[in-house]
């Protein structure tokens, strides 16, 4: 048995160094993420994945740490993954997310991680979703993601969680125009925090507002909460697993899931060309037809049509 093999063994057997240093190298080497990815898919399905995403400044962390006892009084354990800023200077999580869970909710049965994005820009990292699987399979029956603070296309979190929670503030209505697009279609549940601050009203009418021209039915449940002090929680949480309950009697949850990983696989697909085409063109053929393209000699198509070329190995035939 691989070393590998052996540290994915005592994970599932409930090892949390082995866990830890699974997810270290899951966020340090994408090789490795790859393999271990495939090994985990038998395993996935089981956990409820909620994704908590929102403009920065909504309290997604102070949330989180509210709902952390709520969802250990429905299972025994909870894990969260914290995506944070990452250092200028090691790469590495900022780890604020972290230090804002700290408190009553740590414990054995809590697994709180940071992980950095790594310029990622879909307010998640790329090692996210494996990170995910790796829970999944280690038997953590709830997993909560939390995202950067997030605009209107930033909204990869989509392709992770069954249920997506958006958190927003009373005053948010000066910039809402701009980002209810994307907000409101991908959430599932919406969370004004804050709410005993001046506008939570006015944020309310404005997310109906937006929400009613959505053409699906029933539309996403809104939750006023002062994450603070708890307020609101216990409804937020009653939401949280009554459509997630909602979805498994339905028999929507797997045709969600379905879709979910596809827009995965495509994301995965589109980035692992991003890359071999960087790749190509930084080849001495690359640099060739760049010469080319930037001399006007040579149109888009025929471009495209040539770096196809270099992409499956195909030197001889490139200029």
């Amino acid at each position: 048995m691989t070393r590998e093999h052996n540290l994915l063994q005592d994970a599932i057997a409930g090892k949390r160094a082995a866990l830890a240093r699974l997810l270290s190298n899951v966020e340090n080497d994408s090789a490795f993420a790859m393999r271990l990815a495939q090994d985990l898919a038998p395993h996935a399905g089981r956990a409820h994945i909620i994704g908590i995403t929102g403009p920065p400044g909504a309290g997604k962390s102070t949330l989180i740490n509210q709902l952390l006892p709520r969802a250990l009084g429905t299972h025994e354990r909870a894990a969260v993954l914290a995506v944070d800023p990452s250092s200028p200077f090691s790469r590495g999580a900022l780890l604020g997310d972290r230090v804002r869970m700290q408190g009553p909710s740590t414990g054995s049965n809590v697994f709180i991680r940071s992980m950095a994005s790594r310029g990622d820009q879909g307010g998640i990292a790329r090692a996210t979703a494996t990170a995910v699987q790796l829970f999944d399979a280690c038997d953590w029956p709830v997993i909560i993601i939390e995202t950067l603070g997030i605009g209107q296309v930033e909204l990869d979190i989509m392709n992770l969680a069954d249920t997506v929670v958006v958190a927003l503030n009373p005053g948010w209505g000066d910039t809402f125009q701009a980002n209810k697009a994307g907000l409101t279609e991908a959430g599932d549940l919406f969370v004004i925090n804050k709410a005993d601050r001046p506008g939570a009203d006015s944020t309310r009418r404005e997310l109906l507002e937006s929400l009613s021209l959505l053409a699906r039915r029933p539309l996403p449940t809104i939750v006023e909460t002062v994450a603070t002090d708890g307020s609101g929680v216990d409804e937020l949480w009653g939401a949280i697993c009554s459509r997630f309950m909602q979805l498994q009697a339905d028999g929507d949850l797997a045709t969600l899931r379905q879709a979910r990983r596809m827009r995965l696989a495509n994301k995965s697909i589109r980035a692992e060309l991003d890359a071999r085409a960087a790749a190509s063109l930084a080849s001495s053929a690359g640099q060739r037809l760049t010469e080319r393209v930037a001399a006007g000699t040579m149109s888009s198509e025929e471009t495209t049509r040539v770096l196809l070329q270099l992409l499956q190995g195909d030197q001889a035939s490139a200029p």
